[in-house]
């Protein structure tokens, strides 16, 4: 075991910064798996049917969420839409809320209301810079963008609009979620101290080959090349503030994923903080990383303390988790009580890290 040094190590609870807990029985099977993760905050993706693009609507799924776990910090967000207007930022920045998610029109999951050209938003996003309130990215181009756009290159070519975006708002806490690929990180560490980018558990793990025969492996945006995934593991143990935890945990029914247009996403709540301790570990394994690099301050920093100090949220209640060396499999399946409803996670019947609360 690379990492045996980490078993019985104590870290602070994390902070998921990218999760998407659905609504109606997936969302009360999915809440009660957040802290089984290690996880005690989370920022909440707002692509529900319709789509969050009101307050009343954002705090009314906020109240939700917390009567399903009361011990879970939700950071709330709004769908960037034409309904989204100034007076609507000013709002939810007075009740609390986070950040504004932008999609591309029609590249992932209930997308279909997302954004076709982001000039019609810019004095949204004036008044998000004077509100203090963050722009969650989905980064990628969709295939109407132009000839030659594929879910390889995607995100590659939504770089760009990445940097125009900061440069006409330098100010404006810019997310780019979820990198899958070593341009995207470079274009991250280009940008100044405003810029910052969530990485996830599984785009560790996975490159194209592996989604491309699995569709429990499927997810938007896609795992890239093997050089993109070893960019990935080195920006993780590098220190660098810009770059935190975010899982994109996506649940999906187990039916959507074998059908014949799969559903993209991957579901990893449950073992949040333990699909990093294996993903890690096997980087070191395969000499991408090395074992003295895999600092407890590193974790700590990225699991927790570099997502909370760019959303300017504190752990209240200074709650800590321990990991312990796998001796347990990742479960074939989460089922509901009724059985109505099954959900197959990222890496079952794998062996996993062991994570409990202090």
């Amino acid at each position: 075991m690379p990492l045996e040094k980490l078993h019985g190590l104590e870290l602070p609870a994390a902070a998921d910064m990218h999760v998407h807990l659905r609504e109606g029985a997936m969302t009360e099977l999915v809440v009660p798996t957040i802290r089984r993760g290690g996880v005690n905050t989370v920022f909440v993706m707002p692509n529900l049917v319709p789509p969050i693009t009101t307050v009343k609507h954002c705090m009314e799924y906020k109240q939700r969420l917390q009567s399903l776990e009361p011990d879970v910090t939700f950071l709330m967000s709004l769908y960037l839409h034409p309904n989204i207007s100034t007076e609507t930022v000013i709002e939810a920045k007075r009740a609390g809320v986070a950040g504004i998610k932008s999609y591309p029109h029609g590249v992932t999951t209930h997308s279909d209301d997302g954004v076709m050209s982001y000039e019609q938003f810019y004095p949204v996003f004036e008044e998000m810079e004077r509100q203090d309130m963050v722009l969650n990215l989905h980064g990628e181009l969709p295939p109407s963008a132009g000839k030659d756009i594929t879910v390889l290159n995607a995100e590659e070519s939504f770089l760009p609009t990445l940097l125009d975006l900061h440069r006409r708002f330098p100010k404006l806490r810019i997310i780019l979620e979820h990198c899958t690929s070593a341009a995207a990180i470079e274009a991250v560490k280009s940008c100044g101290p405003t810029v910052a980018a969530t990485i996830t558990a599984h785009h560790l793990f996975l490159i194209v080959d592996d989604w491309a025969g699995d569709p429990h492996s499927f997810c938007k945006p896609v795992a890239k090349l093997p050089s993109d995934r070893r960019a990935l593991l080195r920006t993780v143990v590098s220190g660098n503030s810009k770059f935190f935890f975010g899982t994109d945990s996506a649940p999906h029914p187990a039916e959507t994923k074998r059908a014949d247009r799969v559903a993209a996403g991957v579901f990893t709540q449950p073992h949040a903080v333990s699909y990093v301790i294996d993903a890690l570990e096997q980087g070191v394994e395969m000499g991408v990383i090395k074992a003295d690099e895999v600092t407890k301050e590193k974790l700590e920093n990225f699991l927790s303390g570099f997502g909370r100090t760019f959303y300017k949220v504190e752990d209240d209640k200074k709650e800590r988790i321990v990991l312990s060396k796998p001796s347990e499999a990742v479960e074939d399946l989460l089922r509901s009580t009724d059985g109505s409803l099954e959900v197959v996670p990222f890496r079952r019947a794998k062996m996993t890290w062991g994570v409990s609360w202090k």
